[in-house]
């Protein structure tokens, strides 16, 4: 598996955040165990809370800030590409999230990020026997990283 290109835009301070490096790990864990072998492109926006939020109004109705969305790429039949689609992560969000949990930020962020591109893979966890799976390579693409289960 090549390494996937990510292009990364962070809009809020970088202190706390983590590394292109640790970002671009993450996304390949989550390709890994979902066993993409081909090669692979997203965008990662690290936002605050406002257009965050504007994200989640404007494309799913709901005004709040969240922590991650995923934006699967919408391709005509024949078309093919190695983009996967978009990540939109609210800074702010994740913080409070690992912060009330009792998890490491980084921790915490990993997991999502990894949630994510399982989305944009195609994954999800509206059905229970889905969520099961979904969860299932989340856990195994986090134990690669040395990161503990989230679920527990």
């Amino acid at each position: 598996m090549s390494s996937p290109i990510v292009h990364l835009d962070v809009q809020v301070p970088k202190r706390g955040l983590p590394t292109r490096s640790d970002i671009e790990s993450w996304v390949q864990a989550a390709l890994r165990v979902a066993r993409r072998r081909k090669p692979t492109e997203l965008s990662i926006q690290i936002l605050d809370r406002e257009p965050a939020q504007a994200f989640n109004r404007d494309y799913r109705g709901r005004d709040y800030a969240t922590n991650v969305l995923s934006f699967p790429v919408e391709l005509p039949p024949g078309v093919k590409t190695p983009l996967i689609g978009d990540l939109v992560i609210c800074a702010p969000v994740m913080a409070d999230e690992a912060k009330a949990q009792g998890k490491a930020l980084k921790q915490h962020f990993a997991h999502l990020c990894i949630h994510g591109v399982l989305h944009l893979l195609g994954y999800d966890h509206i059905e229970d026997a889905d969520a099961e799976i979904m969860e299932a390579l989340e856990i195994k693409a986090l134990a690669t990283l040395g990161i503990p289960n989230p679920y527990e």
